[in-house]
């Protein structure tokens, strides 16, 4: 199972990109409404959660996704249930995902990236203390995947799709899209 958390002012883009193309690789998805049922993105797009954190099962749990955007990542950030659910994910060997100001605001906060690769929103680096920060798209190091903005949503998700669903998955829904990769 993968948990996308959707906070009041999440990124749409970055939180549903994920959502879509992890459906179409075959992974069973659903949001958690952090702030509620129906959270409201940094663009006023309204979105339905699927469940809310109590519903949240640890056991069966692959992957948490931590989608980026003001004042969305704050407030994921503020919640002790999306911090306790994210150091589980790390004690735990299960995937975290965080894009755009996630990775430097919560993985950089609680000190997970110490001596990893990871990326963020250009500007936040400082956030990331002891992190290897690189200039790419999306950066996958062990079980953290970090990307680096909305303009990164797709190939975040399909870093996304390759750890859960595997390769060829992700590939054949890269496909299905039209997506190509810039060179």
């Amino acid at each position: 199972m993968v948990y996308v958390f959707l906070a009041d002012g999440f990124e749409e883009i970055e939180a549903l990109t994920p959502v879509d193309l992890l459906r179409r690789a075959g992974a069973e998805v659903k949001t958690v409404g952090i702030t509620g049922k129906t959270v409201t993105g940094a663009r006023g797009v309204p979105v339905v959660a699927d469940i809310l954190p109590e519903q949240v099962d640890r056991d069966e749990m692959d992957m948490i996704v931590l989608p980026g955007g003001m004042p969305g990542t704050m407030h994921l950030n503020e919640s002790e249930f999306v911090r306790e659910t994210v150091q589980f994910c790390a004690d735990n060997d299960r995937y975290i995902g965080a894009i755009c100001a996630a990775p430097s605001v919560i993985l950089g906060g609680m000190d997970l990236l110490h001596h990893r690769r990871a990326i963020c929103y250009p500007g936040m680096e400082d956030g990331m203390t002891c992190a290897h920060v690189v200039h790419q798209n999306c950066c996958v190091d062990g079980r953290i995947i970090t990307g680096r903005a909305a303009g990164a949503a797709m190939d975040f998700a399909l870093a996304l799709c390759t750890a859960v669903m595997g390769e060829a998955a992700a590939e054949q829904v890269a496909e299905s899209v039209c997506y190509e990769p810039a060179k």
